[in-house]
């Protein structure tokens, strides 16, 4: 037999208390009974008893199938982490006298990020002399938030990290309204 974790509730002769409040299969509420006689009762019925709160006076054990409430309750989770979304953090960096060409690059990169739900660090990195003029750095910073401020908001001011100024952008949570309107609207002009 596989080894139990700790939050799985104890199952039949693992229950150790003298009585318990017991609910049969059916859902209704039976009372308290001896541990031994509920035990027998879901014996008889070719089911389990479970301890399903442990924590009440008296403990309160219902009659069922343990297999298929272990299997329920593991296809719950597994749900529940699909539907759990996932915020990474993307990185983005950039030298504070960038060209043109890669501004604009990397800016469409950062609304991609920004678009998609991640939440992204924009590091402007200084070597040698350019740490004279922190200024341009912090030019730069303020030009991609003002052009993603319709996808996400910065977190604070940029600040120093030893040699890199750093930045982080948070997406604005988009009406979902809007992409569910068009839709319908398409299927609408598909229609005519």
């Amino acid at each position: 037999m596989a080894k139990k974790l700790p939050d799985e509730p104890r199952v039949n002769e693992e229950i150790t208390v003298k009585d318990v409040l017991l609910i049969d299969d059916q859902g209704v509420k039976v009372g308290v009974i001896p541990t031994e006689q509920a035990i027998e009762l879901a014996a008889s019925r070719e089911l389990d008893l479970v301890e399903v709160a442990p924590g009440a006076t008296p403990p309160v054990c219902r009659i069922l199938d343990y297999g298929k409430f272990r299997y329920q309750q593991q296809k719950k989770e597994k749900d529940a982490r699909k539907k759990q979304k996932t915020q990474t953090l993307k990185e983005m960096k950039m030298r504070p006298k960038i060209d043109e060409h890669d501004y604009n690059f990397k800016t469409k990169a950062i609304r991609g990020f920004l678009a998609n739900g991640h939440r992204v660090k924009v590091s402007i990195f200084f070597r040698g002399r350019e740490m004279a003029f922190l200024d341009r750095g912090k030019e730069v910073l303020d030009r991609v938030a003002k052009d993603c401020e319709d996808l996400g908001k910065s977190e604070g001011f940029p600040r120093m990290e030893g040699r890199f100024m750093r930045m982080m952008l948070t997406p604005i949570a988009s009406p979902k309204k809007e992409s569910g309107s068009n839709s319908s609207d398409i299927a609408k002009d598909s229609e005519d």
